[in-house]
């Protein structure tokens, strides 16, 4: 099994039919994702999909949710409380 690591947008690659080799988004340590957060991501690439083709990516739309939900998270709380959070999320 091959794992990457970063921030590709690889978790939403699914495994081919007859493949011996899981995708990243298959394999065991992300089985318990919800399949709504994938939902949500191809909904967000199909409008983006619909204005410009072929431009903006999933690893693009990865990155503007994840930006998006630190953002409001952090907005509800104070702004050192905020970094400590960032930190966190990211370092796990």
């Amino acid at each position: 099994m091959v794992i990457l690591k970063g921030c590709d947008a690889s978790i939403l690659i699914s495994t081919n039919p007859g493949s011996k080799e899981l995708a990243e988004k298959d394999a065991e340590d992300n089985k318990d994702l919800r399949v709504e957060g994938f939902q949500t991501i191809s909904k967000a690439k199909d409008l983006v999909e619909r204005k410009c083709p072929g431009i903006v990516s999933c690893a693009d739309i990865l990155a503007i949710a994840a930006r998006d939900y630190v953002h409001l998270v952090c907005a509800s709380f104070s702004s050192s409380f905020s970094i400590i959070l960032i930190i966190s999320v990211l370092c796990s």
